[in-house]
């Protein structure tokens, strides 16, 4: 007999029992057919619509077609606390079979003139929750910015959804890996389950958000418009030899928390905390609000060997970059109007670079954070080595979870000091929530509780009974 753990502490809710108990009985079921038998019954995962032993699972998916290896990293991968057992676990939008259908996640973004953006949230919304495409999205009257993971057809969709405006056309895209093990999770709690897709899984199925802003990435200034003009795109092939020039100044255009786990080696770290404070480090770092002390501007009648050589120290040759490019696009259009002539950024960003240029290659150092449940990458996109602190959103490394400082769904080393015990206290009210639901807010996340029919409870209870 197969028997499901037990994983909370605290007394289980009738909802989980009643997940438990149909999950036990298939489980029951599947150990029962021809295929050899699970080493480690404890973590075996049923997917409803598995009709193939687990010998026959195809090899793409490790983590059932070799049992003698761990299933789960401990520390990086959640299991959900029940299992879905819903009889038509199959969402609208999806075609695939024995969990051959991978995900994708893909950040997109496009600025165009989008004064009436808010009239596109309703149905995108409901159309990424009909398809189970997961993410986030915001729409602001400058533009699209979004990252949103799903099967590949179901990601289509919405994208082509998004490109039938012939504004949001063009959408500068980039794709990213999902590990098999993330897949395994994602395709076991495919039904409407509230606990979803475990606490480490890149995206749940169950959420999607699509905001409404006043800028899809926010610099505070009105008046700078990438739609207008931006700087010149550098592909991820040619910049090495431009940030490798002396004379080119490299900026990191991201924020201090980004920038403390990697960064390209000998680029200027601004040390901002958020991007609406680009353009004050940028007049104070080339002091563009000092007296010119009688120089004419180049380009005068005045203007002499000497006047163009002051310019161009206070102006000089500049490569900036970021994650996936965007808050370039902005960085690029505000230096452009004040005044820099030779402005350069990243095409793609650092998802871009670390696809396309090898790891022997590279000049970038560390990792790269990204704003998903995988919360960094390395060279090939391949998950890197941080956790998030669910007290401040930031990157913790092993090192800083050892700290006194940490402690898990509350603070860490670098928010512990501005965080009074009021927060402290109710972080740890949710993340007591989280331990014994599976979910902040519970089981129901605020609805009524919903029950099963009465010959339903009827068969589960004849199931746990036999159990």
């Amino acid at each position: 007999m197969v028997s499901v753990p037990h994983v909370c502490m605290h007394p289980p809710h009738p909802l989980l029992l009643y997940r438990r108990a149909a999950s036990a009985a298939a489980l029951a079921l599947f150990s029962s057919s021809t295929s050899p038998p699970n080493p480690n019954p404890s973590l075996a995962i049923f997917h409803p619509t598995m009709t193939k032993p687990a010998s026959e699972i195809p090899s793409k998916f490790p983590l059932f077609s070799d049992s003698s290896q761990p299933l789960f990293n401990s520390q990086s991968l959640a299991l959900s606390k029940s299992f879905a057992t819903n009889s038509n676990p199959k969402p609208v939008g999806l075609n695939c079979e024995n969990l051959e259908c991978p995900l994708v996640v893909i950040s997109f973004y496009k600025f165009a003139d989008f004064p009436d953006h808010a009239d596109l949230r309703k149905p995108l919304k409901e159309l990424c929750e009909r398809l189970r495409v997961s993410g986030g999205i915001i729409l602001a009257p400058e533009g699209i910015n979004g990252s949103i993971c799903g099967t590949r057809d179901a990601v289509e969709e919405v994208l082509a959804f998004i490109q039938a405006d012939d504004r949001l056309k063009g959408l500068r895209r980039i794709e990213s890996p999902v590990s098999p093990e993330e897949e395994a999770i994602h395709h076991g709690h495919m039904s409407s389950s509230p606990l979803a897709a475990g606490e480490d899984a890149p995206f749940r199925w169950d959420h999607v958000r699509v905001k409404l802003k006043k800028e899809i990435v926010t610099l505070g200034m009105p008046s700078v418009s990438p739609i207008e003009r931006v700087g010149t795109y550098v592909g991820p092939k040619e910049w090495n030899e431009l940030i490798s020039d002396p004379d080119t100044v490299v900026i990191d255009v991201r924020n201090d928390y980004e920038t403390r786990i990697g960064k390209f080696k000998g680029a200027v770290d601004p040390c901002t905390t958020a991007f609406r404070e680009f353009p004050s480090w940028v007049d104070e770092r080339f002091k563009l609000n000092q007296p010119n002390n009688g120089v004419e501007p180049a380009g005068s009648t005045q203007t002499t060997a000497d006047q163009i050589e002051e310019m161009n120290k206070k102006m000089p040759r500049v490569a900036m970059y970021c994650t996936g490019g965007i808050r370039c696009e902005k960085a690029s259009s505000f230096l452009l109007s004040k005044g820099f002539k030779e402005v350069y950024h990243l095409q793609g960003g650092i998802l871009k670079y670390l696809e396309e240029v090898p790891k022997n290659k590279s000049l970038w150092q560390g990792e790269c954070f990204v704003f998903d449940k995988r919360v960094s990458v390395e060279h090939g996109l391949v998950q890197g080595t941080y956790k998030l602190c669910y007290g401040c959103k930031k990157p913790v490394s092993d090192a800083d979870m050892e700290a006194p400082e940490w402690e898990y769904g509350v603070s860490c080393p670098y928010c512990y000091s501005s965080k009074s015990e009021e927060e402290k206290e109710r972080a740890r009210a949710r993340q007591r929530q989280f331990e014994r639901w599976g979910i902040i807010g519970g089981p129901d996340k605020g609805r009524k509780p919903t029950k099963p029919p009465a010959s339903e409870d009827r068969n589960i209870k004849q199931m746990s009974s036999s159990i």
